[in-house]
């Protein structure tokens, strides 16, 4: 389908749209005039991973074509669990550890659009302030009779859990009226007539446009992005060394430049559309490149998918880090932005031991981790492998060099000073 509404058309473009409810008439809608939208996301760490950048870009583009952006962070769903994708009841996590995290999620958004008072400004909301005040009873008899059981146990959260025999808590199984209800009350409060988010979600965008359909005798609409997966088939975001994070205290602005620039050569032009906003001819050219020029448009990825969660000066960092790291023969540690970790007088006096460093510097999840790292030949100290599991750095492993590399792989490297 050809689409004519500047949004669409470039969520089309640029790999956006997985499904929807009706992309025909929604396109029309939108070239009737702008329209509010919303996106949600729960409150479950302190940080966002990559996969979230998706959700993120479309309230960049949505934005951007002059439509406004309702950002959810769920302060109420949290509390109850979304169990798409779970063989497992989610954590629950209390009040204050909730807030906490909307207040560190809260500030990523800053980065992709405007928040404020004018016609298509982004408003950040928190469904708390309306689920948390819900009396359930009177809840129940309002809206309970626009679900059914059998509907329910159709979509793909609750099923596909129930066919690996993996049991669903009654709390669990109440999310999905929850996010009905959310859409409701943004239609209510704000007009809001569409809602985006990844293809897991679809069935509970299906039961809010139902219900504003049965409630309100109002049409809206559901949009879905793809579930994004490297060429390998490896799920965005997911690596051996953990989750890319987007926050800075979780994951450095270098480490997140270098998980760009190490992208598999197939998805440099895909994830130049996804992720940055490089004008379509651009990144046309880009992905044309073979052998050694294709590192060229990684670099531009990693710079641009950079500066937009962590600002230029970050790519400038990252950028002078790898050069110091992988191009720069014999240049000293000093000012090259990595993972650092300073041992203190007593430790040098004891000795540490060398699979504890690994994993306070973040370069392996466990120390069983390291041990296997050491064991496969894949960790190195000053880039000589290491051999010996058992080894201790003390005072006079620095006596040729003030600042040690460690390194995990090509990729992962972290700093030990005394």
């Amino acid at each position: 389908m050809l689409m004519k509404s500047e949004f669409l058309k470039i969520l089309d473009e640029r790999g956006f749209i997985h499904q929807a409810t009706d992309l025909e008439a929604l396109d029309h809608a939108l070239e009737q005039g702008n329209i509010t939208a919303y996106i949600g996301f729960d409150a479950t760490a302190t940080s966002f991973h990559v996969g979230s950048l998706v959700q993120i870009m479309v309230l960049y583009w949505l934005q951007q074509t002059g439509n406004r952006p309702l950002v959810l962070i769920g302060g109420g769903t949290t509390k109850i669990g979304d169990p798409t994708g779970k063989d497992e009841s989610r954590k629950l996590l209390g009040e204050d550890e909730i807030q906490q995290n909307i207040k560190s999620l809260s500030l990523i958004f800053n980065r992709a659009v405007t928040f404020g008072n004018r016609p298509n400004d982004a408003i950040l909301l928190n469904n708390a302030d309306w689920i948390d005040d819900l009396n359930y009873a009177a809840f129940l008899r309002d809206y309970g009779t626009h679900f059914t059981i059998n509907r329910m146990l159709s979509f793909d959260s609750v099923r596909l859990r129930l066919e690996r025999e993996h049991p669903m808590t009654f709390l669990e199984f109440n999310y999905m009226i929850f996010q009905a209800y959310d859409f409701l009350e943004f239609y209510k409060r704000y007009g809001c007539r569409l809602q985006i988010r990844g293809a897991d979600q679809w069935g509970n965008i299906i039961n809010g446009v139902e219900l504003i359909r049965r409630v309100a005798h109002k049409t809206v609409f559901g949009l879905t992005t793809p579930l994004i997966t490297t060429s390998n088939g490896v799920k965005m975001g997911k690596t051996s060394q953990g989750a890319i994070w987007l926050n800075a205290d979780k994951l450095s602005p270098f480490e997140y430049w270098q998980f760009w620039r190490n992208t598999e050569d197939q998805d440099v032009g895909r994830f130049l559309r996804l992720f940055t906003t490089l004008p379509l001819k651009e990144i046309q050219r880009l992905e044309m490149l073979e052998g050694a020029e294709i590192n060229e448009a990684k670099k531009v990825l990693a710079d641009l998918a950079t500066a937009f969660i962590h600002g230029e000066e970050a790519v400038r960092e990252a950028r002078a880090t790898a050069h110091k790291l992988f191009e720069e023969q014999g240049t000293t540690l000093e000012d090259v932005s990595l993972p650092t970790l300073v041992l203190s007088k007593e430790e040098l006096e004891k000795g540490a031991p060398i699979i504890d460093l690994f994993h306070r510097l973040g370069l392996t999840s466990s120390k069983g981790e390291a041990r296997r790292l050491i064991e496969g030949g894949g960790a190195r100290l000053n880039d000589v492998p290491i051999t010996n599991e058992g080894m201790m750095i003390s005072a006079p492993t620095f006596r040729e060099q003030p600042i040690l590399k460690l390194s995990a792989g090509k990729k992962r490297h972290g700093l030990v000073k005394k």
